[in-house]
């Protein structure tokens, strides 16, 4: 089959002319590895998918490993888990936003950056689309660390910086607060969720791609912490939370960021190395169910701070 690629907004590439149910030879999985490592985020649409098509088009991309909360939708799919708005999980996963009741909603984040070794990447499909709200977020963080300038690119060669798991967003010291009210059910600790703690990780400010050897801004909202050990590289502590402050508002701009509105038979693929990503959330009651595959990560880009 011929692709022809198709920019998206901003970041990321629609892919045209791929059929997941035809063979997909070892020339053409070259291919989209490729764009994979081009693009960071590729978007596939009109998909005739099932689990066991969207399991062996991930394997492309690398060994499928399984998330810590080990949510999955069958014992015959152990590789594939469910993200599910209007179910019996809405409970933990409600909040208020300037008054408004949202549903599974989340901050920009890197997977599983909490634990120093971030999986390598993701595969999402649509199983039933939102009516309402409901959309992915990505973030291209290659492009929003080409996008700074000298100076701060020097020094962010000089830095690793913090990032704390935490359960209750209102403890998260970067992402935006203003407006927000926990539900009365949101999660205090990790085992209200059955999911472990985990230590603190550290990360170079400025990360460098394992595979692409492409820079990348080693910063994101959730979790993020602090910088560690500023004075090491001449700031004072006040400088580095100023630094944080605008780094985070710089990863927010709209240049950097692609937001997908969900269709049947989409597919989206995305680099966990590269591209931090967000969801919307939905109101109560609106059902979404989107197949999600995780693309194990075999290096670590950060490491945990457990024995510092």
């Amino acid at each position: 089959m011929t692709l022809i690629v198709k920019p998206l907004d901003n970041i990321g590439v629609e892919i045209q002319g791929f059929d997941i149910t035809r063979p997909l030879g070892e020339a053409l999985q070259q291919q989209l590895r490729d764009l994979w490592y081009e693009h960071g985020v590729l978007v596939f649409r009109n998909q005739a998918m099932s689990p066991e098509r969207q399991i062996a088009f991930s394997r492309i991309f690398g060994e499928l490993e399984l998330h810590p909360l080990k949510a999955t939708l069958s014992d015959d799919y152990p590789e594939l888990f469910e993200l599910e708005n209007g179910g019996d999980k809405d409970k933990a996963n409600t909040a208020y936003y300037h008054g408004e009741t949202v549903v599974g909603r989340l901050d920009w984040h890197l997977d599983l950056h909490y634990t120093g070794k971030p999986n390598h990447g993701a595969v999402l499909t649509a199983v039933e689309v939102a009516g309402e709200g409901g959309l992915t977020g990505f973030g291209d963080l290659a492009k929003a660390y080409d996008a700074l300038d000298d100076d701060t690119k020097a020094l962010l060669d000089t830095l690793e910086v913090v990032y704390t798991f935490n359960m209750q967003r209102r403890h998260m010291r970067y992402v935006d607060l203003d407006g927000y009210e926990p539900g009365p059910y949101s999660p205090k600790k990790p085992s209200d969720v059955r999911f472990p703690d985990f230590p603190e990780s550290v990360y170079p400010a400025a990360m460098t791609h394992p595979i692409t050897g492409i820079k990348v801004l080693g910063i994101v909202e959730q979790f993020l912490d602090r910088v560690a050990t500023p004075y090491k590289a001449g700031i004072s502590s006040d400088e580095s939370i100023e630094l944080l402050e605008r780094l985070v508002a710089h990863t927010r701009d709209p240049k950097f960021h692609y937001f997908h509105q969900w269709q049947p038979g989409d597919m989206v693929l995305w680099d966990n190395w590269r591209a931090m990503h967000c969801a919307t959330g939905t109101p109560p009651g609106v059902r979404r169910r989107i197949n999600r595959t995780t693309i194990k990560g075999e290096v670590p880009l950060g490491r945990v701070l457990l024995d510092e």
